[in-house]
């Protein structure tokens, strides 16, 4: 379900960003979000902000679950203090929308 294909930009965002080596880029996950955000184009933050809609459409009640399948070896959200997936997926939101 999470791919490169299906999602760029999460690939993109976890992949270079928020994983194992985050703090290259910051120390809390709004600076890391920030760099990422001055990195990308208004359309890729667009495509990002689909896309986090796409995911939390398509996995429903299960949101938890398949992120941590996807991302969990490298970016868990409960570990940054957010109360769940969806909670993490709406301070992303809003971080790149500011």
């Amino acid at each position: 379900m999470i791919d490169e294909k299906s999602y760029p930009q999460f690939y993109i965002l976890f992949g270079g960003y928020l994983n194992q080596d985050s703090d290259l880029w910051g120390e809390t996950v709004e600076e890391v979000v920030l760099c990422f955000k001055r990195a990308s184009s208004p359309n890729e933050i667009k495509a990002t902000l689909a896309e986090i809609e796409k995911f939390k459409s398509e996995s429903g009640e299960k949101i938890d679950e398949i992120f941590s399948e996807a991302y969990g070896d490298e970016f868990d959200p409960i570990l940054w203090k957010y109360e769940s997936t969806n909670h993490f997926l709406e301070e992303l939101k809003k971080i790149l929308t500011t």
